[in-house]
């Protein structure tokens, strides 16, 4: 494999973790020789079938109702509005949930014995038998702090359910739930649904019976056309008023109350009943505006993405141009590596399954297949992976020089060293593009600083070859001719080309640079940046383990979660190390982390904190706030485990000509020598690092 000197030099200043010695050889001397295949966040392997949930259990779907949503714009709840709060999320079988008195069965009908069995098996089917039971502990947890009078301390409990990325199984969860629990709410964010008691309905079971408010809120939440609910007589005007305007104050936008006499009730104070109705006007917008979103619902179409020897940018914007869509409209949950076999899940938007499997013949041309091919709901978010499976060949095994230990022993030592001590969790060297001249992070750079036309500049430098594609970089530097450029950059250059296309229109100034970053997604252009704060990440983990070693010492920043596998933990669960701590070992290497730039970070209190600045100082950016408003990105930043350990490892010793090596043999002809390693990484974390670890070698 032609190694790049330029990355010999950057990557060889970074440090190891074992003492191990190592071996040599050679890694992808073939695309085949690294298969890349994400995990997704099930723990399923993407190239393989995805799993159905839904439709292998739940039933058929014609015995569910139409799937309707009341307007919640009069309920007030303190969760921030990028929240979606469900406490009403009318779903599946809402007509027959709904089980009253013999009053309340003559305004609803339907026997609901069998919909509370069918809320009971969706919920059973949704969730695993363990999360089913947790939350049926929570519930009961609540009713009995409410029913013992003990007021709940502090901040309101909760409950998640974790994530659940299939739009149609939050919303047939929120109702489940609200069914069988009128007594608590569900709250969505990032596809996760988190489970708190209603407070609401505590507050009315003040005013009225549990039975009642029970029987309430399943009304509200089953939202039948022309229902009424009514609650029991009260001979006490006062109190008659009190649930009128607790009603109308709560749910006034939806539903309106109006008071009857009870028929042949005796003289003196009348039994009043309080019936309840929903507004004709609100329900008729409602399902007006459920018709025309329906009508313009974003069609998503999930697949997988297999490429073989491309860069995963080239790759979608070749897809891009055979479906008529632009770069954007592709998401993904992670970068791939271009000199790989590599399968991603990926999710187009305004693209019908149907028109992408008519591209299929086309885009094998390119190296490429797309299969798994269904309707979705959403689109993917970045990071929104377990991890990764690899499956490597490393060839021409050798000892490093002046070794002459057996070289199987040498192999063997190697990997079960870094099963168990791990990895230094650097970023790899794909993260910052394969150029020579300028890497993704000096551009990422300049796009911080807000040198917009320095960042052009920097993406459309050449470097020293003679092939179409440096010679057009080469003409624009030369003259900042975008057209003339654009007629000698090949068709294939999707990115170089959509930037020139807008710096013709725009001109070579600084607003005309905005304009043209404005062409790639944000994606892409927030890559950039993140390549700048990966390579701060790998500078500042090489100076932590090079000033203290493996051990943790005060000013450390620690993490508090268990089974952190990604690097997105929220600042709460970020620990500052105490002198006392320090000298009681409370905490292991493995949970030390660092921050990676931004604005929502904490920096170590020690000398790698005064590290961080001394290099913002540096690099311009001491006052940086790690906003770039002109290209709305925003960087929060976020904390990286400095150590990382492969999980699922497995590896065999191969002859070149595919014949088992004999373990116990020592005469070995070291040259045909090749090793098959296979493990899973968490999200985020490099093969190329941890085979960096391995070998005692850089690529």
């Amino acid at each position: 494999m032609e190694e790049d000197t330029d990355f010999r030099i950057r990557f060889s200043s970074l440090c190891f973790v074992t003492d191990h010695v190592g071996f040599r050889g050679t890694i992808k001397s073939s695309p085949s020789d690294f298969v890349v295949i994400e995990i997704d966040e099930q723990g399923q392997l993407v190239n393989k079938a995805p799993s159905k949930l839904i439709s292998k259990v739940l039933p058929e779907p014609n015995n569910f109702a139409k799937k309707t949503k009341l307007d919640l714009q009069n309920l007030s709840f303190e969760e921030g509005s990028n929240q979606e709060v469900s406490i009403f999320a009318g779903c599946s079988g809402a007509d027959h949930y709904y089980q009253s008195g013999s009053e309340r069965e003559d305004t609803i009908s339907d026997g609901t014995s069998k919909g509370e069995e069918e809320t009971v098996d969706v919920l059973g089917t949704l969730l695993d038998e363990k999360t089913n039971e947790l939350l049926n502990h929570f519930a009961c947890d609540i009713k009995e702090k409410w029913n013992s009078k003990t007021e709940l301390i502090g901040s309101s409990p909760e409950f998640s359910l974790g994530r659940i990325l299939d739009k149609n199984q939050r919303a047939i969860l929120h109702s489940a739930i609200r069914q069988k629990f009128p007594f608590l709410i569900t709250v969505g964010k990032n596809s996760e649904i988190v489970v708190k008691p209603n407070l609401e309905y505590k507050e009315l079971c003040h005013l009225v019976s549990e039975e009642e408010a029970f029987d309430f809120f399943k009304y509200l939440d089953a939202k039948k056309e022309n229902s009424k609910f009514t609650f029991k007589p009260d001979t006490n005007k006062d109190h008659r008023k009190a649930v009128h305007h607790f009603v109308n104050k709560k749910f006034g936008n939806l539903v309106e109350t109006k008071s009857f006499p009870e028929l042949n009730h005796s003289a003196g104070n009348p039994n009043v009943a309080i019936t309840v109705r929903f507004r004709e006007k609100t329900h008729k917008h409602r399902k007006r505006s459920l018709f025309e979103y329906r009508d313009r619902k974003v069609i998503y179409t999930a697949f997988t993405l297999r490429k073989e020897n491309l860069e995963m940018f080239e790759a979608v914007g070749f897809l891009a141009m055979k479906l008529g869509v632009i770069p954007s409209d592709f998401s993904y949950a992670g970068l791939k590596d271009k000199k790989a076999v590599t399968y991603q899940a990926m999710v187009v938007r305004k693209v019908t399954p149907e028109r992408l499997k008519n591209i299929e013949k086309e885009i094998e041309k390119k190296r490429m297949n797309v299969f798994n091919i269904r309707s979705i709901d959403d689109s993917l978010r970045l990071g929104q992976l377990k991890g990764n499976h690899f499956d490597i060949v490393i060839r021409n095994l050798k000892n490093q020089i002046n070794d002459s230990a057996n070289l199987k022993d040498r192999i063997l030592e190697a990997i079960e060293n870094v099963k168990n001590k791990g990895f230094v969790n650097y970023y790899g060297p794909q993260r910052f593009g394969m150029g020579r001249k300028v890497h993704t992070d000096q551009i990422g750079l300049a796009l911080l600083k807000s040198e917009m036309v320095e960042a052009v500049k920097l993406f459309l430098t050449p470097e020293d070859l003679d092939d179409p594609v440096n010679r057009a970089k080469k003409y624009f530097l030369q003259t900042e001719d975008a057209k003339g450029t654009l007629s000698l950059m090949p068709e294939f250059k999707v990115r170089e080309r959509a930037l020139l296309e807008s710096l013709h229109r725009f001109g070579m100034t600084e607003e005309g640079c905005i304009q043209a970053w404005f062409s790639f997604p944000h994606s892409m252009r927030i890559f950039y940046v993140h390549a700048y704060s990966s390579k701060i990440w790998n500078e500042a983990v090489s100076y932590r383990i090079g000033t203290y070693g493996s051990r943790v010492v005060e000013g450390d920043l620690v993490c508090l979660g268990e089974d952190v596998d990604d690097e997105h933990f929220p600042n709460n669960k970020v620990h500052l190390v105490t002198e006392e701590e320090e000298s009681a070992n409370t905490y292991a290497i493995h949970q030390v982390v660092l921050p990676v730039l931004g604005y929502n970070i904490q920096y170590p209190k020690n000398k790698v904190g005064q590290w961080y600045q001394e290099i913002l100082s540096r690099d311009g950016l001491q006052t940086c706030r790690f906003k770039v408003p002109t290209l709305k990105l925003n960087v929060p930043g976020c904390y990286r485990q400095i150590l990382k350990c492969p999980h699922n490892v497995s590896y065999q010793l191969k002859e070149e000509h595919d014949t088992d090596v004999k373990m116990e043999g020592s005469h070995i002809d070291e040259a045909t020598l090749s090793l098959l390693i296979s493990f899973d990484l968490d999200a985020s974390c490099y093969a190329t690092v941890c085979l960096r670890e391995i070998m005692k070698h850089d690529f």
